[in-house]
């Protein structure tokens, strides 16, 4: 079973960027697919981000492309989300998530639905 720990988050001004980082612990992070959420106070949880085990595919949200990189290195189980342009409606508690994949045919795919979650990383954003 995977463990995740997010960090990175924190206050920035419009228009700034952050990186958040996730850790993953356990020898087999290159067998997961990998996904950034993000909850803001009263609103849904939302797929912010995924991205395929071995990295070469990747899925974003129409409200942060052109703006937010997802990217993985296998070799330190680290997952990564690289915000540029920074909006105050980017403000939320910003979660990786990891789901197993069905067989090795699935090492290219992106999914929706994950299995674990990290405790979160707080993203504020001032206008």
């Amino acid at each position: 079973q995977v463990q995740l720990v997010e960090s990175g988050g924190g206050l920035v001004q419009a228009g700034g960027s952050l990186r958040l980082s996730c850790a993953a612990s356990g020898p087999t992070f290159s067998s997961y697919a990998m996904g950034w959420f993000r909850q803001a106070p009263g609103k849904e949880r939302e797929l912010v981000a995924a991205i395929s085990c071995l990295g070469g595919s990747t899925k974003y949200a129409d409200s942060v492309k052109g703006r937010f990189t997802i990217s993985r290195d296998n070799a330190k189980n680290m997952l990564y989300l690289q915000m540029n342009s920074l909006k105050p409606e980017d403000t939320a508690m910003y979660v990786c998530a990891a789901r197993t994949i069905p067989s090795p045919r699935y090492k290219t795919a992106i999914f929706n639905d994950y299995d674990y979650w990290g405790q979160g990383t707080q993203v504020t954003v001032s206008s």
